[in-house]
């Protein structure tokens, strides 16, 4: 019996192979139907405008001297958002006539040996970055940063730590608590996550990944692919907290199942392998998000996200339900039941989706910009909440924000 439903599942496997060898061969591509595609295609330039606060170095750019690493890892989008919004057209210089204002501060860029960012100095460098505008412009007081927004890239944004535990116990900066952030952590009903907050892919090198093109006509010959921990042994050495047990899940399951591809080794074909791929495992880690979801789609690997409750980037431009699958946490000993299970014109669907280049283009911040990349799509994002509601605006003198609050550590000077 056992050979028999391995027989069907490499039948299932070929099928996809040939089919989606087809695919490559023609090339075709979908648009994004509705009002995603509308929104995904929108050019933010003359829709607001953007006035970008000058900070002493110390905030931004000598971490970066000290640094240069920080350019690479995957938060790296709250540098790249500065350079953008240096030279873009929706920048103003006159203050009084901005929409938006814009505090560049590199939180993440503190780096451990190992290319870790460490957070625990990230919210004292932010209430210092705000306590220097608040003193020296009048513009955060009259809404207390209501019309301010933040690039916060960490696991867990504002909250400021890369342990779910310890980030919910510290809750958002209560600085922040106004402002809109611009974040890669995005999950339904948790305290990281307030309304309004705009969620957006990782950094991921797009140059790097453009010198691992292979050819279009490649077949893909791998069912489903994987490379990462499944255990964090260091930091969860009991087990079943690290990605809350559904790696380890994936990996005690189907190890030895003929369709999976998945190890913990990061060959330098890497690339080239999700390329060769018809689904690629999303599944989450310490947080629910990270950079294989923006390689999956760059590369046309389906992917297949597994972290209940995701808010995934730029969700009201992509159509996530269309070129991903969703499998939950619970449901991951089904996973070659559940894509085995995908008619072959879905799959189909999917990749023809996948290649559609504004796609791609949404989840990448390249190096110049370019119209329809993740910069753009963040600026849509903030031009869609204009005009600001005058209920922002505080009397004279009014407060809201509590200065004093938060852990003690996080009120000394930085």
């Amino acid at each position: 019996m056992k050979k028999w439903v391995l027989a069907v599942l490499f039948y299932f496997a070929f099928c996809v192979r040939i089919e989606a060898f087809k695919f490559h061969k023609t090339q075709q591509t979908e648009r994004i139907s509705g009002s995603a595609g509308d929104v995904l295609e929108d050019d933010p330039v003359g829709r607001l405008k953007v006035f970008v606060y000058e900070l002493p170095s110390k905030y931004n750019k000598k971490i970066l001297q000290k640094d240069p690493r920080c350019l690479t890892h995957m938060f790296a989008a709250e540098i790249y958002m500065h350079r953008f919004l240096l030279s873009s057209p929706v920048r103003t210089l006159d203050p009084e006539e901005a929409d938006w204002f814009y505090t560049p501060v590199y939180t993440t860029c503190d780096l451990t040996p190992n290319g870790l960012p460490l957070p625990f100095k990230s919210p004292r460098m932010m209430r210092s970055a705000i306590q220097l505008i608040s003193s020296n412009w009048p513009y955060w007081n009259r809404t207390e940063g209501a019309d301010h927004f933040f690039i916060v890239p960490h696991d867990f944004g504002a909250c400021f730590h890369y342990q779910e535990e310890k980030a919910i116990e510290r809750g958002i900066l209560t600085l922040l608590q106004r402002a809109t952030l611009v974040q890669t952590f995005g999950q339904r009903n948790h305290v990281c996550l307030k309304d309004g907050s705009i969620t957006i892919p990782p950094y991921a090198p797009p140059q790097k990944m453009q010198t691992h093109l292979i050819p279009p006509s490649t077949p893909r010959s791998i069912f489903v692919y994987f490379r990462g921990l499944f255990y964090d042994v260091g930091n969860d050495p009991e087990g079943g907290y690290y990605a809350r047990g559904a790696r380890a899940s994936v990996w005690e399951n189907f190890k030895n199942n003929p369709l999976f591809d998945i190890s913990t080794e990061h060959p330098t074909t890497y690339y080239e392998d999700m390329q060769r791929a018809v689904f690629c495992l999303c599944p989450l880690g310490w947080a629910p998000w990270s950079p294989r979801l923006v390689e999956a789609v760059i590369f046309g690997c389906i992917p297949v996200i597994i972290a209940d409750d995701i808010v995934l980037p730029f969700a009201d431009a992509i159509p996530w339900e269309d070129i991903g699958v969703f499998v939950a946490e619970k449901d991951v000993p089904k996973l070659d039941t559940i894509l085995t299970s995908i008619p072959i014109e879905e799959i189909l669907r999917k990749q023809r989706l996948l290649a559609n280049p504004s796609m791609k283009q949404a989840m990448l911040f390249p190096q110049p910009d370019q119209s329809r990349d993740a910069f753009h799509q963040i600026l849509n994002g903030l031009a869609r909440k204009l005009p600001h509601d005058k209920s922002v605006y505080l009397k004279l003198g009014n407060k809201i924000l509590n200065w004093t609050a938060g852990p003690v550590g996080d009120l000394k000077p930085w």
